[in-house]
């Protein structure tokens, strides 16, 4: 769910009649509100500025966790005392949680909270896999239910982030820092993009906010001066545009969890009225789409409750999986997966049994859901790193992979799962299932939801196959499908099959809303015979009946029916017909398919039944069955003997007999008139079934035409489906190639980057990071989460101008621009802005190197510093001094050589020397010097020359020459210096003269 900034605060109304005044703060004495907030870098300056909103007497009590140094005492409720006159302690153990306190975390220990007590552990994980916030939220989320209050400050890592989750789902609310203005961003960003922010403010805003939400919530508590609906249906708008936007029916979850989620969306508006939301609701679709997210349950984590996965691992799975051949498949459905925790720990389970036992089979897990985003997540298997609270170590190392982000379940866990979205409560199920998993989703349904879901299950899962429910879940009356096999943690293996059960309350059980819901819910599954007869037989004065189905099976007696029925020789057998005495069956038969034709009652009167020797007449009532509880067709069918009247009447409808004939004769006559009226009134309706018959079997010849085109068509289909399939299959090989071709590329490029250490950046047009490299993280603060945020969201150290504008500027122009960058560390990097360039040649965004430049702009200052002291050194010798490149032409001169020789540098850098001036320095000898002794020699000495130059006049100048090699040997420059000796006395005049040495 994306958090939303809430800009206005509640308007709540006074209920209460009391002056505003009166109900600034919680009433303690009716509970106090326990606010947990989590922190990590940056948390001290969050807690400070929070607290100094915070007034003495809040009402509340806030506990702090923070990622603190366990080898050091920690002086953090010391420094938050000088900012608030809260009373700030270190949490001990045992220690009872009082309203307007702040208790913080100590060192090295583990908080929880139990009855509103505050629980110290020693962490049982090593520093760096500890996530003290999610322990704690969780254990809040435990002890508060839907009043638990969390908040998330500054911090980096993703602490905190399950532990939220475990606060909404039990129907608690979030604060989250805007990650804008927190100093560390990674924790709130965390906790906002996984859809946990019920709230987002900068942290001076918080209090208030927390405030506001406290109030509307203590407002709800108290009673109006008109009843409230019942139930739900305040609530029935709302549920009805739900399930008009989503397609999705809420009607059957539980009230409590229907209702507190929706006040949560209610107070977000300041909406109080439940109508008013739904006209709301009607006119803003986005909201539909949050109110769903909200209602959805999403509260689930690795092997949750770990000893039920143990007994999975070692008495469940075992038998299971020890006769299964090796082709088999063994299908697992996880119903209500949510981000797929469940359904991969499964897996993990699995995989596990299957190396132990060395029998590997193919394993395929259906994990569905009706929340799309959490399947996406799911589907990407990608999770915090958080998740090494609830795996093992070596479960990690086995099944994980290692990222930034977090961790990545391995191919061979992931290719075992299948992801898809599905409504469990009307979409059709999976069958020959050998497991099915559903934890923790029934105990949010109504009683009459869970009555249908459980037959389903039945029927999805294999017999002996194993149901996995939730400790707080159960089957409820439905004893007759599952049996229990651990009753501690809800494992139910399902009973063989059983038609009438099964098919009766899988595709006959009508799915009741409301009054009638809770009606079907309280009726049992099977017919209470009992009930049912008394009510029929004391409105006909109970004689003896039985209940019998269409089929004539007894499903019930009542009564003595010795005179009338007794067991069929042979096979036993319930049948009504088969069980009647003699004479019985005619007019029995009769007067039950009479019954079912008319529906309504039939009755054969003074029917011969022969007992003990001797024959009594009986009337015979048949009834069906009308109560609107009855799944199926029933009929009651009661016995009574006929008084003397009607047996009289009986015998005289046979034609009178001579004198003398035996009883036995009449007997038999009468018998066989009654044989004649049944015959006559049978081929009745024989006659009558024959036609119906005839029309059917035309309708039958027509619709068998039908069918036979359209076989033919499907044959037809039949065929080019199949040669689609088999151009499926190619393409798939195909793109399964190119995938890993595409993955070994993927790898090649990731090794190339983060081995040329230059820090890249990746923007799209709209200069948000596509992916950058480890190196950038060292200019820009970035972290793996920071992909599709702006780069001037991102804090950078950068301290040399603003390159956002030299970005801006490459994209605009298309030409690639490059300077020099400092940052806060004193470091140098080249920038490069780059247009990234796609194959077909669409500028579809900025590339942006930093090289590190650093010891090149150290080299650069150290040489400026040696070139001037050079310079400087030269300047201040007396004798005139000159650099020659290796065509003799000057590269550089020292001021005395300037002031003697008369020559200004603009006319001298750069020209050979033998043309300086009038040419004056073209002299012979310097010229041999130069050309000719240099390149031999290293140096030439004290060699004195005598010239005339112009303007000066002629002078005697003592020369000394040097090559100034390379590392490489190869002659860079020349060092001429010269000395005027032409008024030195003669015997101070040099003793040397020569071409060099």
């Amino acid at each position: 769910m994306a958090a939303k900034k809430k800009t206005i605060r509640p308007k709540i109304a006074n209920l209460s009649g009391k002056p505003p005044g009166d109900i600034k703060k919680p009433d303690v004495k009716t509970g106090f509100p326990i606010i947990g907030i989590g922190a990590s870098a940056g948390g001290l300056e969050a807690f400070e500025l929070f607290f100094k909103e915070v007034p003495a007497d809040s009402g509340m009590a806030f506990i702090l966790v923070s990622h603190l140094d366990p080898g050091h005492a920690s002086m953090l409720a010391e420094i938050l005392q000088r900012v608030t006159s809260i009373p700030v302690v270190e949490a001990n153990n045992q220690m009872a949680v009082e309203p307007n306190h702040v208790y913080v975390i100590p060192p090295n220990r583990e908080l929880t909270i139990f009855h509103g007590t505050l629980q110290l552990g020693v962490p049982g994980l090593l520093r760096g896999q500890r996530m003290p916030i999610d322990t704690f939220l969780r254990s809040l989320a435990e002890d508060a239910g839907e009043k638990a209050i969390a908040a998330i400050f500054s911090g980096s890592g993703t602490d905190g982030t399950l532990g939220l989750r475990a606060v909404l789902g039990a129907g608690g609310v979030s604060f989250v820092q805007d990650p804008a203005t927190a100093k560390y961003d990674s924790m709130p960003a965390s906790a906002i993009q996984n859809g946990l922010a019920t709230f987002v403010f900068p942290v001076e805003k918080m209090y208030g906010e927390i405030t506001d939400y406290v109030h509307t919530y203590l407002v709800r508590k108290i009673p109006s001066p008109l009843p409230p609906p019942e139930g739900k249906h305040q609530y029935i708008k709302i549920l009805m545009i739900l399930r008009t936007k989503t397609g999705h029916d809420f009607s059957l979850y539980k009230e409590n969890t229907i209702r507190r989620r929706i006040e949560r969306r209610m107070d977000m508006h300041s909406i109080e009225d439940p109508d008013a939301y739904a006209r709301y609701l009607a006119e803003n679709p986005s909201e539909v789409r949050l109110l769903f997210k909200e209602l959805l349950i999403n509260v689930t984590s690795f092997f949750r409750d770990p000893e039920a996965f143990e007994v999975l691992k070692t008495e469940i799975l075992p038998p299971l999986l020890i006769d299964k051949p090796e082709n088999y498949v063994f299908r697992v459905w996880v119903a209500g997966c949510a981000t797929g925790e469940e359904a991969y720990s499964i897996a993990m389970v699995l995989r596990e049994c299957m190396d132990t036992a060395r029998h590997p089979l193919k394993v395929q897990i259906y994990s569905t859901d009706i929340n799309e985003d959490a399947i996406a997540v799911a589907r990407g298997g990608v999770y915090p790193p958080n998740i090494a609270i609830d795996i093992s170590p070596e479960r990690l190392r086995r099944f994980f992979i290692k990222e930034e982000t977090g961790f990545r379940i391995k191919k061979e866990i992931r290719e075992m799962v299948v992801f898809a979205v599905q409504d469990v409560t009307k979409d059709p199920p999976f069958t020959r299932l050998d497991l099915i998993s559903c934890r923790n989703l029934m105990i949010y349904f109504e009683p009459e939801l869970q009555n249908r879901l459980l037959p389903v299950f039945h029927y999805a899962l294999n017999p002996d196959g194993v149901l996995f429910i939730s400790p707080s879940e159960s089957i409820g009356r439905f004893t007759d499908l599952f049996a229990p096999v651990n009753r501690k943690w809800k494992f139910y293996r399902a009973r063989q099959f059983i038609p009438s059960a099964r098919t009766e309350r899988i595709f006959n059980l009508p799915v009741a809303t409301g009054q009638a819901g809770r009606e079907l819910a309280a009726t049992p599954v099977g017919t209470n015979f009992v009930e049912l007869t008394r009510g029929i037989l004391l409105q006909a004065y109970a004689p003896p009946s039985v209940i019998i189905d269409a089929d004539g099976t007894i499903l019930y007696v009542h009564g003595d029916t010795g005179n009338y029925l007794r067991p069929a020789p042979g096979q036993a057998s319930l049948n009504i017909m088969e069980m009647g005495r003699d004479g019985l069956q005619l007019g029995m038969s009769k007067a039950i398919h009479t019954a079912i034709k008319t529906k309504s009652h039939a009755i054969a009167r003074g029917v011969p039944v022969r007992t003990n020797g001797g024959v009594h007449h009986v009337d015979i009532t048949v009834r069906p069955l009308t109560d609107p509880g009855t799944a199926k067709e029933l009929l009651i069918v009661s016995f009574r003997d006929a008084g003397p009247e009607e047996a009289e009447k009986s015998l005289h409808r046979t034609p009178p007999t001579g004198k003398g004939q035996s009883k036995r004769v009449k007997e038999l006559e009468q018998e066989l008139t009654y044989t004649r009226e049944n015959l006559q009134a049978q081929m009745i309706e024989i006659q009558a079934a024959n036609e119906e018959l005839k029309s059917t079997n035309e309708e039958l010849q027509s619709t068998n035409e039908e069918l036979q085109s359209t076989n033919e068509e499907l044959e037809t289909s039949k065929e080019e489906l199949q040669s689609v399939n088999e151009e499926i299959v190619t393409v798939n090989a195909e793109l399964q190639a190119k995938i890993e071709q595409l993955t070994d590329i993927q790898n090649d490029m990731k090794n190339l980057l983060d081995s040329t250490n230059i820090g890249t950046i990746f923007l799209d047009q709209r200069l948000c990071v596509k992916r950058f490299t480890r190196e950038a993280v060292h200019v820009f603060r970035l972290v793996a989460t920071d992909a599709g945020r702006p780069l001037a969201d991102v804090k950078s150290i950068i301290v040399s101008g603003d390159i956002l504008v030299d970005i801006q500027e490459v994209l605009d122009t298309m030409v690639p621009r490059e300077k020099e960058v400092q940052t806060t560390d004193d470091r140098w990097y080249l920038a490069r802005f780059t247009p990234y360039r796609t194959l077909e040649n669409v500028i579809d965004g900025v590339v942006i190197t930093f090289t590190d430049i650093t010891a090149i702009k150290s080299m650069e200052v150290e040489i400026r510093r040696a070139r001037e002291v050079a310079e400087n050194i030269i300047d201040t010798v007396r004798e005139p001094l000159v650099v020659l490149d290796p065509e003799f032409k000057v590269v550089s001169a020292s001021r005395s050589f300037y002031s003697t020789f008369q020559a200004a540098p603009g006319e001298t850098i750069g020209r050979s020397l033998f043309e300086l001036g009038d040419r004056q320095w073209n002299i012979p000898q310097l010229r041999e010097l130069l050309e000719t002794v240099l390149p031999e020699r290293t140096s030439f000495e004290n060699v004195e020359v005598d010239h005339t130059f112009p303007g000066i006049g002629k002078r005697k100048m003592l020369l000394n020459g040097r090559r100034i090699e390379s590392d490489r040997g190869e002659s860079r420059l020349i060092l001429l210096a010269m000395e005027d000796i032409t008024t030195r006395s003669p015997e101070k005049a040099p003793v040397k003269k020569g071409r060099g040495t």
